[in-house]
């Protein structure tokens, strides 16, 4: 299936590590379809030569930034401008058709069948159903296409300053025109706790053996932010960071792709073979992950700040009101 692919996009090495994880999962769970990845001038020379090792293509593209400062404002997401560079997939006209899916998204399954599906084929996204979640959509390679994409981005830009927005007005009639294109929520589904409709959750998540496919690791902090202890190989929880908001099995799935298929690129390249030993390569695993651990503090917020942000639906359901802590007050009121 050389005329089909899956795309990624990573505009930094973090996203790179993001994208390496991604394509060791479509590897290991033997996707027959060609893997591409596109690169911004920000991705290092070394980044890319280890994208190299997984993917068929790593493609330079130049960034395309909204800089829509005050519609990324409203999602606290000032970093997703350059999101609009993900428009330069619908230039791989090599290709017949393609599933793009973001770097920060995981793989549990083969997911080849959703090269049946056309364009544009996504799953809702869960704050609005009725529009589409970006992280992963079917779509067809066109250079028509692509500057109808550009034209539209400088004429009307998007209504959250993100490709999110853009695409969901490019394609507006995803909600109603034709239902096989939606995508089911298993394809994208995501990792926060918060987001989850429990019941459903526990049917279909795969600790109870169902039929979940990937993965969407949502909001600002990503899984290689998460404090990690490459000997015990566990991520290291608190109750007031990210990986409290995660079910624990999604970033243990992350990691432990990370470990077994990712690390092993450094430890290749960094150490000669004939020289290699448990110790030195748990210290460049250590130094991997040493580069990828980082949570950044949580700002301090007054109670009347924190009452007029739930008022205006704006809670920190990454940090002081995660379902956790929200649980145990509830917890604590009842008993």
């Amino acid at each position: 299936m050389s005329d089909q692919a899956f795309v990624t996009l990573a505009t930094n090495d973090l996203y790179g590590k993001g994208a390496l994880v991604l394509g060791s999962s479509l590897r290991n769970h033997k996707t027959t379809r060609q893997q591409v990845v596109l690169v911004s001038p920000q991705v290092s020379n070394n980044m890319r030569a280890q994208l190299g090792r997984i993917f068929d293509e790593v493609i330079l593209v130049d960034v395309l930034d909204s800089k829509d400062s005050a519609h990324l404002a409203l999602i606290k997401r000032p970093e997703l401008g350059v999101t609009f560079t993900k428009l330069h997939c619908w230039a791989l006209t090599n290709y017949s058709k393609c599933i793009f899916m973001d770097a920060d998204t995981l793989v549990l399954c083969n997911i080849d069948e959703l090269f049946e599906r056309e364009e544009l084929s996504a799953a809702p996204d869960p704050g609005w159903p009725d529009c589409f979640n970006t992280g992963v959509f079917v779509y067809r390679p066109s250079i028509e296409t692509y500057n109808e994409l550009l034209q539209f981005s400088t004429e009307k830009g998007s209504f959250d300053g993100g490709d999110q927005g853009l695409l969901n007005s490019f394609f507006s009639n995803w909600a109603t025109a034709d239902i096989s294109k939606h995508l089911p929520f298993i394809y994208n589904l995501s990792s926060v706790a918060v987001y989850s409709y429990l019941p459903a959750f526990k049917q279909w998540n795969p600790s109870y053996g169902a039929d979940a496919k990937v993965v969407h690791f949502l909001g600002n902090v990503k899984p290689w932010n998460c404090s990690y202890n490459p000997k015990t190989r566990c991520v290291m929880r608190d109750s007031n960071d990210y990986s409290s908001a995660v079910h624990p099995e999604f970033l243990n799935m992350w990691w432990d792709t990370f470990t077994t298929s990712v690390s092993p690129l450094f430890t290749e390249q960094d150490i000669p073979k004939e020289t290699s030993s448990d110790k030195q390569e748990e210290e460049k695993l250590s130094e991997a992950v040493s580069q990828l651990s980082f949570t950044p503090p949580a700002p301090v917020v007054s109670s009347e700040e924190r009452r007029k942000k739930w008022e205006q639906g704006q809670a920190d359901y990454m940090g002081v009101d995660s379902f956790q802590n929200i649980q145990k007050k509830l917890d604590a009121y009842l008993n």
